[in-house]
């Protein structure tokens, strides 16, 4: 006697397509659900960042099934990478503003007195004045032009050329020589603690460290105070670091000073472009080193810089400054 389930060979067939079917329907989804439509999501990611348009989260498009698989990783590159072009982005911005505001301000001020000096009646001691007025910006502009130069150029190169041996404290002697009449004129102590070091570098590259350094804390340092440098070696390391007992830094402009055009002075009274430490924070990148900064308000400030005695094929990207209270 037979019955419903007695399984002949054509039903046998028939509940396997069946079978076949529901599992390549279940399959699809999966695929669909997972993969298919996630990367349509990133795909339509892709064309909006492609537009300019950064502000983009894809969460949504992973589940507990694909969070740790390559998908949940490219997710996450997809993130990061979103991450780091809003930040050049701004970065951009900034920098578009800075240094337009830094180039019409001295060139409006050079307009406006020279048009005095053509208008006449002026005594000889206004010609004078706004003279020297002119030449000032005219050399605040020189200096930013070159230090925009030397930026572009050290942003685009890999590899430091031209490395040669060279007595690095006679560097350092030979850089706080170029500053004597400011830290005259200001009655700075100075105080150098320098041993000896043959060091295997570029000079040029590196003079361009210790003369921001040196130049920034003189004009940080009040009447009367002091400035310490000092140059020591290991097995591994070359250091040089410079101490002022100036005016310091608060927290915040300490975590910017290294960016480009920043100015802890908003009032842009105190003289400078905010390139000189960029230009230092990069040649120590080129280097291989780091940069170690400790300041306080009304206290002073340390520059600690660190090159290796081997530097690396390539510069070292990020990391390299350490910011202590």
């Amino acid at each position: 006697m037979k019955t419903a389930w007695d399984l002949t060979p054509t039903k046998i067939t028939i509940i396997a397509l069946a079978l076949s079917w529901v599992s390549s329907a279940v399959i699809s989804s999966l695929i669909n659900r997972n993969i298919l439509k996630p990367l349509n999501h990133l795909t339509d990611a892709t064309k909006q960042i492609a537009a300019g348009d950064f502000d983009i989260h894809l969460d949504h498009v992973v589940n507990f099934f694909t969070q740790e698989s390559e998908l949940g990783t490219l997710v996450d590159g997809f993130h990061y990478m979103a991450a780091e072009l809003s930040s050049t982005e701004m970065f951009r911005n900034d920098f578009i503003h800075n240094f337009s505001h830094e180039f019409k301000t001295p060139i409006i001020s050079i307009r406006g007195f020279a048009r005095q000096l053509y208008q006449g009646n002026l005594t000889p001691e206004q010609q004078q004045e706004f003279a020297k007025i002119i030449m000032d910006e005219s050399e605040h502009l020189a200096n930013m032009s070159a230090n925009v130069l030397l930026m572009t150029k050290l942003e685009n190169q890999t590899i430091v050329s031209e490395r040669k041996e060279f007595s690095l404290d006679e560097q350092l002697r030979d850089c706080m020589l170029l500053f004597e009449e400011q830290w005259s004129a200001k009655n700075i102590t100075i105080n150098m603690n320098l041993e000896p070091i043959m060091y295997y570098q570029n000079p040029e590259l590196l003079s361009h460290i210790w003369i921001n350094l040196i130049s920034n804390a003189i004009k940080f340092t009040n009447e009367g105070g002091r400035l310490h440098v000092s140059c020591s070696r290991n097995d591994t390391w070359v250091s040089v670091t410079v101490t002022d007992n100036g005016t310091g830094m608060d927290e915040e402009t300490a975590k910017h000073v290294f960016e480009k055009f920043y100015q802890g002075d908003k009032s842009r009274s105190t003289p400078g472009n905010g390139l000189g430490l960029p230009l230092a924070k990069r040649i120590v990148d080129m280097a291989g080193g780091f940069i170690r900064l400790k300041t306080m308000p009304g206290i002073g400030s340390t520059f600690h810089i660190s090159l290796p005695i081997n530097p690396p094929s390539e510069p070292t990207r990020g990391g390299n400054v350490i910011i202590e209270k």
